[in-house]
């Protein structure tokens, strides 16, 4: 577990992130992360599930389309 400080950024607060948390998340200053509410709480990860959707959706499409794309890239 990790403990965050809040801090003022203007007129919102910023949450400051450990050294330590952003290598395992694996994102750098001016990357994104994502706050989703759980059951258990809330999640931070450094992707979007809505894309991660949207993402699965496309590759069943051209996995079944597969030669049909094929033919329209050339």
């Amino acid at each position: 577990m990790q403990i965050l400080k809040l801090t003022a950024i203007g007129n919102s607060i910023g949450v400051v992130l450990p050294k330590e948390v952003t290598a395992k998340l694996k994102v750098a200053k001016g990357d994104s992360v994502f706050l989703t509410e759980t059951p258990d709480g809330y999640r931070l990860t450094p992707y979007s599930p809505e894309f991660e959707t949207q993402m699965t959706a496309a590759r069943n499409i051209m996995k079944k389309r597969r030669n049909a794309l094929r033919e329209l890239a050339k």
